[in-house]
């Protein structure tokens, strides 16, 4: 768990998972909006982004519901592999009851604690993907407004890609690369960083990929 100082807003927002029982975790969500894919029992994989979660559920959006009650397995940016059942559906998806043990939720209680600090602490945001340099890196970037300009890819990852553009996008814009739709989260010395709506499918992640 997280070591701070006794700042009071951090304070209570950090020990927001901390509670003693494991019962009383579960019923505490958190806005996390995560990247990850899913499968469901025609052991197909669909990508995701989740809305809300807590040690004992998550809130997906996603274009492909299952049915309440099957099985769902779990790839989620940050989380790692987790699995469930289907306990609703929702207007963007669905949510999930997980099946996890205490050692499990405990874990999971302190991911959620650091994801939901992140920024409040000025914590790294860190990258858990492998990222390639790819070898057609000229990309044309569509702004909104749909206006579009060329642009230069210098990694990629499942989750998102790094740019160089004359253009300097709004922090926070929706950009499409290429034909893949995303969003400006970070400004670096010469560029910015782009995460995907969806994370791309491990099958097609390579230097020579097209997005």
């Amino acid at each position: 768990m997280l070591a701070v100082d006794a700042d009071p807003v951090q304070t209570q927002t950090v020990r927001s998972f901390s509670g003693a029982a494991a019962n009383r975790r579960q019923h505490q969500r958190v806005k996390v909006a995560v990247l990850g894919r899913y499968m469901l029992a025609d052991r197909r994989e669909y990508p995701c982004q989740t809305v809300d979660m807590s040690p004992g559920g998550v809130s997906l959006t996603c274009a492909v519901v299952g049915e309440v009650g099957e099985r769902v397995v779990l790839y989620l940016e940050y989380i790692g592999r987790i699995e469930g059942t289907v306990a609703r559906h929702t207007a963007g998806g669905f949510a999930v009851r997980l099946a996890a043990t205490a050692r499990k939720r405990d874990k999971l209680a302190s991911q959620l604690t650091w994801l939901a600090n992140r920024d409040i602490l000025g914590l790294p945001e860190g990258r858990s993907h492998e990222r390639v340099v790819p070898e057609k890196p000229m990309v044309t970037l569509k702004l909104e407004g749909g206006r579009e300009v060329a642009a230069r890819l210098l990694d990629i990852s499942l989750s998102g890609v790094a740019i160089v553009c004359a253009v300097k996008p709004a922090m926070g814009s929706v950009v499409t690369v290429g034909s893949t739709p995303g969003r400006l989260v970070r400004y670096f010395d010469g560029g910015f960083g782009v995460q995907f709506m969806l994370p791309l499918s491990p099958d097609r992640f390579h230097a020579g990929m097209t997005l």
